[in-house]
């Protein structure tokens, strides 16, 4: 029995929208600028430029991806001074957002009342700013994706930008050559200089992050981007882009274990385990068992010892000062969390140049943003599943049900690996996670029952 293939048009999408009293379009009607486009266009500054390129002058909140993500956040403040460019309709993940950025503003306002150092109060400022970018991500994302087609496009762009990321990370881990320093581009700069190759185990191996600013946030990235990149290797609807995608998803994962991450493979583990349970048949998980087996196989032949390195990172966790050096920072938390236990320290204010580099993104947030923010982030994260769970019970085709569950990993790998690093340090991963975010609410809102629902979403913004 062959895998079921996408259809060229969604059903869905050739339903009537309802766009005012007894005023009907199409959601079929193209935009010469619409949210799909935008992210797509974000997507490719995300992950096919260097994460420390940012405009002159400026903080990483000035990557020219987060430049267009501020621009996403002020068109959906926009389209809400506008009944002409927003067709209404509830969405969660607006009072989720809602939610996540109060409490940010509330633990900014903490900051403020207990006197910051310069270099606390600059943080802080850079932790709002792109807490409203991310926001942005996520709103535009989830309100502005028109119909199933522009979903699947976004998704695509996003797999193609993926790849290309993992075969600059592949490169750099064959040829020990940085072809990320030819992806600098004129009129930008480098805030840091590029990360270096670090040694990691004997024979040879050493650490690559390709475009990313950090080895660990190169193979989560990649890990979260398999599932997505399988779909379409299993559902695209002509055998030609099934074999593409299929080359992809090799390289996406291959990328994985060349950063030689424990989350990394901690990440692609679980992601797996949400598509083996939500998602693939028992045909298919036998598919999969054999082909991870065959890409171990190809990577023992290709880079011996690697395996063995990674093997031995999960074995000798005892033995490990990384790991040593994640619990003795537990004394630290518990000290700064008994001093501000509600809305912590303020955001971003635990600075490493003045105190730890605190890789736990929960242990972190506790610290910042106290309990609320805990709560708040994990309300995030609540609120994705909550939706993608919906999404996935109503759908009709397996492919539906595929595409749920990869959006569905992301959310879960998301909160697992924020407890192996400090995540939301991270742009690339921390957009990338966004982007995802957003995507819920988009499969939410087009598969609800109530077509006023399904069909609401940001009308174009230029004529």
């Amino acid at each position: 029995m062959t895998t079921p293939t996408a259809s060229p048009v969604h059903p869905v999408d050739l339903e009537p929208s309802l766009i005012a009293p007894q005023t009907y379009t199409t959601r079929r009607v193209r935009f010469r600028l619409d949210v799909a486009l935008v992210l797509g266009f974000l997507v490719c500054l995300l992950f096919m430029l260097p994460a420390r390129l940012i405009v002159p002058s400026m903080t990483f909140a000035g990557r020219p991806a987060l430049i267009v993500a501020l621009g996403l956040f002020a068109w959906w403040l926009v389209v809400h001074l506008s009944p002409r460019l927003l067709l209404v309709g509830p969405q969660p993940l607006r009072w989720a957002c809602l939610f996540y950025v109060v409490a940010i503003l509330l633990s900014y306002i903490t900051g403020l009342l207990r006197g910051l150092p310069t270099m606390e109060a600059n943080q802080q400022n850079f932790t709002v700013l792109v807490t409203f970018q991310f926001v942005g991500v996520i709103l535009m994302a989830a309100d502005g994706i028109t119909n199933w087609e522009r979903l699947r496009w976004v998704i695509r762009v996003f797999v193609y930008a993926a790849a290309f990321m993992a075969i600059v990370g592949l490169i750099q881990s064959t040829f020990k050559y940085d072809i990320a320093r030819l992806l600098v581009l004129p009129g930008l700069e480098l805030k840091i200089d590029l990360a270096d190759f670090q040694p990691r185990g004997e024979g040879g191996l050493f650490r690559v992050p390709s475009t990313a600013t950090h080895y660990i946030e190169f193979s989560t990235v990649m890990a979260m981007t398999v599932p997505y990149a399988l779909h379409f290797a299993r559902f695209s609807a002509t055998k030609g882009r099934r074999a593409l995608f299929a080359v992809l998803t090799a390289l996406i994962a291959a990328s994985v274990p060349v950063a030689i991450s424990r989350t990394g493979v901690l990440a692609l583990g679980v992601a797996a385990a949400v598509m083996f349970v939500a998602a693939w048949n028992w045909r298919t998980r036998y598919n999969m068992a054999i082909l991870g087996a065959a890409l171990v196989a190809t990577l023992v032949v290709v880079r011996p010892g690697l395996i063995g390195t990674i093997r031995s990172m999960f074995l000798s966790v005892d033995e490990d000062p990384s790991i040593s050096g994640r619990t003795d920072d537990y004394a630290m938390v518990e000290h700064w969390f008994s001093q501000r236990p509600w809305l912590g320290r303020g955001p971003g204010t635990l600075v490493p140049d003045l105190y730890i580099i605190l890789d736990n993104q929960w242990l972190l947030t506790l610290v910042t943003g106290g309990l609320i923010g805990v709560l708040a982030l994990a309300v995030l994260h609540l609120t994705c599943i909550a939706q993608g769970i919906l999404a996935l019970r109503r759908s009709d085709t397996v492919e539906d049900r595929h595409l749920c569950a990869a959006l569905l990993s992301s959310q879960f790998v998301a909160i697992v690996v924020a407890a192996t690093f400090d995540s939301f340090s991270f742009t690339t991963y921390s957009f990338t996670l966004a982007l995802t975010i957003g995507m819920c609410g988009t499969a939410w809102r087009l598969t609800h029952p109530s077509r006023v629902i399904r069909t609401s979403t940001v009308n174009r913004l230029f004529e």
